[in-house]
């Protein structure tokens, strides 16, 4: 049964390889990963095998939480690497190892809790081309933008300047020196400015560290910063979560996110759920690696569904439709 799993997963770890990294012969293909991941790891060192690049696999222990740098080792051999695959049990995304390696023209594919699943169907069926367009135009919009609300009939309603910063479109694709993408999330992006969102926050998809909400989580924001939260167990776990970090840094919102990927489902996997048609998400802790200037120890992404979002006071997504 794991042998069939793992043919039935080259599928996708070709179209990982050939469609989204586009790997060259002669490249040297970088995948870093840790215990829970290595059958997907496998896959992808075959698929890169196959067109004729030089695949490693390198196994690190799991990082103890979405943000935690891998080891130096890892860090070193990822920044000479010409592409750079991610399969791990938590996000090493938005590290200064990810960024150094973005830096020297390293091509990154982030795959944090990939599962095999993932590998097989789901978002990773999407056609991301065909998708780019409508992601680039609302990248173009959040850049465009001085200020952005978000409205939900739960009750959500925040708002944040995002004057001056530039919106990032990850459109499953990193086919250029130093491209990062993460599929099969399709979002269009933002850091807002620091210290200016305020309001209400009513996450009602999930959240990353915890998976798919059975209760709304409500956090509340005061200047740029998460300074309450109420709700149910997982309110409390997403609490604890922060702060275990010991790093104030985490409570700072660093990102306003949409999504685009129409095969993509929520499912408690952050690049499933993020991605997904029509959510929104507003992360909370660094976003140094796009355009923001918070390097924390932490980036916890709060998904929500059924979410407007005006930019400038015009809506360009109503209720989870894009209005572009």
């Amino acid at each position: 049964m794991e042998a069939f799993r793992e043919i039935q997963m080259i599928a996708g770890a070709s179209k990982l390889v050939n469609d989204c990294a586009r790997v060259k012969p002669g490249e040297k293909v970088l995948i870093t990963t840790d215990y829970e991941k290595l059958s997907i790891a496998r896959s992808l060192a075959t698929a890169a095998y196959e067109v004729g690049a030089e695949p490693i696999i390198m196994i690190m222990p799991p990082r103890p939480a979405h943000g935690v740098d891998p080891p130096p080792g890892v860090a070193e051999a990822m920044r000479v690497s010409d592409v750079v695959f991610q399969p791990t049990a938590k996000s090493i995304a938005h590290t200064p190892a990810t960024h150094k390696t973005k830096e020297s023209g390293g091509r990154t594919i982030v795959m944090a809790e990939f599962t095999e699943g993932m590998m097989i169907s789901g978002g990773l069926e999407a056609d991301f081309e065909l998708q780019r367009p409508l992601c680039e135009k609302m990248c173009q919009l959040l850049t465009e933008a001085k200020e952005a609300r978000v409205l939900q009939e739960l009750g959500t309603d925040i708002t944040m300047s995002l004057e001056g910063r530039k919106g990032r479109a990850l459109v499953g694709l990193a086919t250029e020196p130093g491209g990062y993408s993460a599929p099969p999330n399709i979002e269009a992006s933002i850091a807002p400015v620091e210290g200016t969102a305020n309001g209400t926050i009513i996450v009602n998809g999930s959240i990353s560290g915890i998976g798919l909400l059975r209760s709304p989580v409500t956090i509340r924001v005061k200047d740029g910063n998460a300074v309450s939260f109420a709700g149910g167990e997982e309110a409390q776990r997403l609490k604890q979560i922060l702060e275990s970090s010991n790093d104030p840094l985490v409570y700072n919102i660093g990102e306003l996110g949409i999504g685009f990927n129409p095969k993509a489902k929520l499912q408690g996997l952050m690049l499933e759920d993020e991605g997904s048609f029509g959510s929104v998400h507003i992360a909370l802790g660094s976003n140094a690696d796009f355009g923001g200037k918070t390097r924390a120890s932490r980036h916890i992404d709060n998904i929500m569904r059924g979410a407007t979002v005006i930019l400038d006071g015009k809506s360009v997504l109503d209720k989870g439709q894009p209005k572009i």
